[in-house]
């Protein structure tokens, strides 16, 4: 008999002989049998050494139960015991269990009686689940036979099928929109593993057997929908195990960690063209793995249909006759001829337009899903050809309800890839540019979903201007296409929204459209993200950006969509993009464009006393007489009046009218106008690194700045207003935060404290795998009076003062600052002036310092 210490080594042993033995990832599914064979032998030779009686039973449950064990998963154990265990037995069990660890095994165990399964099953569809997965190790079999029985009888297939689809809902809440995100949770999120195991656990409840060959074998699935099951089940696994293998735990997210070496390990090359990367090696891991997932999204609801109707019986089943073709039994909609997809394959987009219309369909019956994924090849030339075809596309787009619920099922069948084949280009394609979280098609139809959430009433509380100008708007079909075409260009090298607006060109001039509605879908591709770029980049309260944006739009209608689907597209990046300076900025942005449109003969002179005005009664408001404005307005020039709005104005003449000529610092802050983050106003005499300070203040306190205007009155004082955002967890509230902010930092600029060093941080996951290149350029702006800075980099600490100290050395003004951050990725604008400018040479210098000093390995 073997000690404790050789079962450990000859454990460890074996197994790393199995990771030779299957190392090549395309063979590396039958590992998971043979991990679960050797862990067999090992538990059963420990089992042995203490001499149980018969009557003790040890059994695997939940995946090892399937006779699956993943390098790095637990080992589920039940050890079931005689109805009156002995003292003595339940001391040698616990001696087991210890070796157990001893040896290495990371192991989940119970210790029960058979009663005590049955009323643990009974409080706890988790235990009835593992169950049913339960197979013995060790022991009297006929016993074990006895307790399966027993447990099947105590099992409700209703209640159980009911549980687990409440269960399954419960996850797909959790991981919404996972199965398309950029690091999937290949196990739990919809298409994962678990979906497979859901049909694996009802199956069982009703002794079906436990793989799909048991359920082809019954009629409930095809040979082909079995063969492409099996091939997305092998591909998830592999997968698995090698997530498992390269993290040297249990890791089920393919994190961009993992990506590149991966694709690697299963051999995919990055493809390239004309010297640039059209695809990376990590992009095809990804396109297998989503593929993989979209085919178990597509086949598992058929066969929790399938399976529905063998535990539920329907008696006097409701039938509700549409036409023809189509019916509605039992709230499921179906088509009344199996093989009506085949043989007119113009009523395809027929039931999604059916599925629209009938608010009593709950669902798409899985007799018609099935015959819908079979027949997704009969969506040929002659069938986009069609005009019938193509004016029931259009149909869908025009129904007051369900557009994104069947654009997702036409995605999800392939179906709209056919239809739109550029669509089916950005099927499942990743995007590495650090703020979108979405493989395309999902961030596609994710703007469109926020396109149609507008004009939902029970949503009209998110944004009330984008409700109220959504249901004005005439013929919204047109937001709803441009939607689904804006980023249509992905992925072709090249400008996307030029590459996008010709492809769009294409298709709406073949379906029936207005003219003028074709023209300004391709209009809204073209120009999606030029709105997003003025509002972040530019100055939204000049005059001169704002006439500039309005000869862009030219009139009401274009504004009103351009607005919307700007607002739809930020906000389905990812929850971390869309914030509400961002939704202020566009929407002042908005506002301002539209009444510049809609007024006549307006000039900047006119403009700048309608701001004064408006700041003049905000002032009255606060109990100010009519002319006590004036000792302080008269420090301000021209420019100071264009780049701030009235609100801004007011508020600066209320806390500095007293201390115009102060010799201390001020330092006022409030919350932001939009409702996140401070507002913080800097008045002191001017002074070189002024700015690189109040940076190094806000970086060290963990505030990240998204906006400042810098200012010089016209007696020499700085006057600077900065907006920061305050993470969340900081503990503190905002009355307590604007007091360490007000106090701390006028201090800190009173005492000349000397700069300190950019505070150093890590590179993020993201950057560090897919790394944002550094660009930095210095140019004239139109008018020729000051130059602008524009400088993209990745996102970390410190990276605004180390900006800051560079052009204060070269003794640069900054005038304004444009701060963008978009995920992992900056993109700052600075409006700067300095006599080093004006020479060539100079400049590419300091170009040269800041993208030395901004560069990823600085």
């Amino acid at each position: 008999m073997r000690s404790v210490t050789a079962i450990r080594e000859s454990y460890a042993t074996a197994k790393a002989a199995l990771r030779e033995r299957f190392n090549i990832p395309s063979k590396a599914a039958p590992l998971l049998n043979a991990l679960a064979k050797l862990t067999d032998a090992t538990l059963v030779e420990l089992w042995d050494r203490h001499e149980f009686t018969n009557e003790v039973l040890l059994a695997a449950v939940g995946g090892y139960g399937r006779g699956e064990l993943y390098p790095s998963s637990d080992i589920d154990l039940l050890i079931l015991l005689p109805d009156q265990p002995s003292p003595a037995l339940l001391e040698k069990l616990e001696i087991f269990v210890g070796e157990l660890w001893d040896i290495g095994l990371e192991v989940g165990h119970s210790v029960r009686t058979i009663a005590d399964c049955l009323n643990e099953a009974e409080r706890d569809i988790t235990v009835q689940t593992a169950l049913l997965e339960t197979r013995v190790l060790v022991g009297d079999s006929e016993r074990f036979a006895e307790f399966m029985d027993t447990v099947h009888r105590h099992i409700d297939p209703k209640e159980f099928f009911d549980a687990k689809l409440i269960e399954q809902q419960a996850r797909y809440g959790k991981f919404q929109n996972a199965t398309y995100k950029l690091e999937p949770n290949i196990k739990e999120a919809p298409g994962g593993l678990r979906d497979l195991h859901l049909i694996g656990w009802i199956a069982a409840s009703q002794r079906l057997g436990r793989d799909w060959h048991a359920l082809a074998a019954l009629g409930m699935l095809t040979h082909e929908e079995n063969q492409k099951l099996c091939e997305a089940e092998r591909v998830l696994r592999t997968y698995r195990i090698a997530l498992h293998w390269r993290a040297r735990r249990r890791e089920d997210r393919i994190l961009f960690d993992y990506q590149h070496p991966l694709a690697k390990e299963f051999g995919f090359d990055d493809l390239s063209a004309a010297g640039r990367i059209t695809q990376r090696a990590s992009e095809a891991l990804m396109a297998e793995y989503y593929l993989a997932a979209r085919i178990v999204t597509q086949l598992v609801p058929v066969l929790v249909q399938a399976l529905r109707a063998r535990i539920f019986s329907f008696i006097g089943r409701q039938t509700i006759q549409i036409c023809n073709d189509f019916q509605i039994r039992d709230d499921l909609l179906e088509i009344t001829d199996p093989a009506l997809f085949e043989r007119k394959p113009e009523s395809i987009l027929a039931l999604f337009l059916h599925f629209e219309q009938r608010r009593e369909a709950r669902d798409i019956a899985p007799e018609t899903l099935r015959a819908l994924w079979h027949a997704r090849h009969k969506i040929d030339d002659d069938f986009l050809a069609n005009p019938h075809n193509r004016q029931l596309f259009i149909a869908l787009f025009r129904e007051p309800r369900g557009l994104t619920r069947i654009l997702r099922r036409m995605n999800q069948y392939g179906v709209l890839g056919r239809y739109i084949p550029e669509f089916g280009d950005i099927v499942g394609r990743m995007q590495h540019d650090l703020f979108h979280v979405y493989t395309v098609d999902e961030h596609t139809l994710m703007v469109l979903r926020n396109v149609r959430r507008f004009a939902v009433p029970a949503f009209t509380h998110e944004y009330p201007l984008c409700s109220r100008l959504l249901e004005e708007f005439e013929r919204p079909e047109v937001l709803y296409l441009a939607a689904l075409f804006h980023d249509i260009g992905k992925g072709r090298g090249g400008d996307h929204s030029q590459l996008g607006a010709a492809i769009t060109r294409t298709w709406v001039d073949a379906h029936p459209l207005p003219a003028d509605d074709r023209d300004l879908i391709v209009w809204l591709v073209t120009h999606h993200l030029t709105m997003s770029s003025i509002a972040q980049k530019q100055d939204v309260y000049d005059p001169d950006v704002i006439a500039e944006f309005a000869a862009l739009v030219k009139d009401q209608r274009h504004l009103n969509a351009l607005y919307l689907l700007t607002v739809a597209d930020i906000r389905g990046t990812s929850p971390k993009v869309w914030n509400a300076w961002k939704a202020k900025l566009l929407e002042d942005l908005f506002k301002g464009t539209a009444r510049y449109l809609n007024s006549q003969n307006i000039t900047a002179h006119s403009w700048l006393n309608e701001r004064q005005d408006e700041a003049l009664r905000l002032l009255r408001l606060y109990g100010f007489r009519e002319d006590a404005h004036q000792p302080f307005w008269k420090l301000l020039d021209t420019v100071y009046f264009l780049r701030h709005d009235a609100r801004d104005i007011a508020w600066h003449t209320r806390v500095l009218l007293n201390r115009m000529n102060a010799d201390e610092p001020t330092v006022k802050a409030k919350l932001s106008e939009s409702g996140e983050g401070l507002q913080v106003v800097v008045y002191t005499l001017d002074q070189p690194d002024l700015f690189a300070q109040i940076c190094s203040f806000f970086e060290r306190a963990g505030y990240s700045i998204f906006d400042a205007h810098i200012h010089t009155t016209t007696h020499g004082y700085a006057l600077d207003t900065f907006y920061v955002f305050i993470p969340d967890g900081l503990g503190t509230s905002y009355r307590d935060l604007i007091n360490y902010v007000e106090y701390e930092l006028a201090q800190r600029i009173l005492k000349k404290l000397p700069l300190q060093a950019a505070p150093t941080a890590r590179l993020s996951r993201q950057q560090k795998h897919f790394p944002v290149q550094t660009h930095v350029q210095i140019r004239a702006d139109e008018k020729g009076k000051y130059y602008i800075l524009s400088i993209v980099a990745g996102d970390r600490p410190g990276l605004l003062s180390t900006i800051a100290r560079i052009l204060a050395s070269n003794r640069i003004e900054i005038q304004s600052a444009k701060i963008m951050t978009l995920g992992e990725r900056a993109e700052d604008n600075f409006l700067i002036s300095g006599s080093v400018l004006g020479d060539e040479r100079a400049r590419l210098q300091i170009e040269n310092d800041l993208l030395q000093a901004l560069s990823p390995q600085n």
